[in-house]
């Protein structure tokens, strides 16, 4: 073999699954265990067995929760002691408000303009600063490094971070105690922090189990990354689904993705609302569009193909009156 038909030697990923328990063991007493549901009528509908990880009920109404705080908590007392600062559309950043109120330190976060009011009044509630910005002509990121720098802050990335991406895997971690002979995990796909962890804890648990993210049609760039084999990037995308308004998977996410997502599937907007509806009137669970975008996978069929007992991670529930209320009009 000469040296040009050597094998490239591939990298070691970015988190393990040590780093997940972990994240598990400094969450213990801290988080909530949330709850594992499962219904017939869900499975009558989705044409298959589905347990649903119900993370709304976390604390902040997201399991962005849970890598906020392995992030902050894993942080130096310096770094704690001058501040954190984030940047996020609601869910990372009522979690990080939040995470820098239990630990007593001041948080400032960069938010978009058209980040959704009850979002934005949570965060303010938890007694973060909030730093507006307008997501068509401003680089989020780069607003928060700069304003990191000036300030001496420490950043809480929303994905691209090994202790952000740790943190979310301990939901998928604990749903594989309560559940521990699924075939599928599926869960939604932004900038890849929570279906990575995902894919990381699933793969430790059993390696042949099947990991599948989920993204609406409009917000395809991971579907798009992985088809092309490379990270692809798309413009804002417009989405009732304000939490996977992301166009571009992480640096540490994608190779993630790539390694151990075997596939991502698209819903469409409809079949969110639709996923919102039944959740809410026949299981009573309130969730965001985000948080039934895997949800609307399952019963729209599209998991079928990938196993018979699903473990599905609904997100978030922070949802918007007016979201909620135009989703159920419409559907009457």
């Amino acid at each position: 073999m000469t040296q040009a038909d050597a094998p490239v030697p591939i990298s070691p990923l970015p988190v393990s699954y040590e780093d997940i328990r972990a994240a598990a063991e400094r969450l213990v007493g801290i988080a909530h265990r949330t709850p594992v549901r499962h219904a017939r009528s869900f499975d009558a509908a989705a044409g298959m067995a589905v347990w649903l990880k119900c993370e709304q009920f976390q604390r902040g109404g997201a399991f962005k929760f849970r890598g906020a705080y392995n992030k902050i908590a894993t942080l130096s007392p310096e770094q704690r002691m001058r501040g954190v600062i984030a940047f996020s559309s609601g869910n990372h950043a009522q979690a990080v408000a939040l995470v820098a109120g239990i630990f007593g330190v001041p948080a400032v976060i960069c938010m978009p303009t058209d980040a959704p009011a009850v979002k934005v009044a949570a965060t303010r509630g938890y007694g973060a600063e909030i730093v507006p910005y307008d997501r068509r002509t401003q680089d989020r990121e780069a607003l928060a490094r700069g304003l990191a720098e000036a300030r001496g802050l420490t950043l809480v990335p929303p994905y691209n971070d090994a202790a952000i991406i740790a943190g979310q895997g301990t939901a998928t971690l604990e749903l594989l105690e309560d559940m521990p002979d699924l075939d599928v995990i599926a869960a939604p796909v932004g900038g890849g922090g929570l279906i990575a962890g995902a894919a990381i804890a699933a793969h430790a648990h059993r390696p042949g189990m099947r990991v599948i993210g989920v993204e609406t049609e409009a917000a395809n760039h991971a579907a798009l990354s992985l088809q092309r084999g490379e990270r692809v990037s798309i413009p804002a995308p417009d989405t009732i689904a304000d939490g996977i308004r992301t166009a571009q998977l992480g640096t540490l996410t994608w190779p993630v993705l790539q390694r151990e997502v075997e596939a991502v599937v698209l819903v469409s907007e409809e079949e969110v609302k639709a996923a919102m509806c039944f959740l809410l009137l026949r299981l009573k669970l309130v969730v965001e569009p985000t948080g039934a975008v895997a949800a609307a996978a399952a019963l729209a069929g599209k998991l079928r193909r990938y196993g018979g007992r699903a473990g599905v991670i609904l997100s978030g529930g922070n949802v918007a009156p007016d979201v909620l209320r135009d989703v159920l009009l419409a559907a009457e």
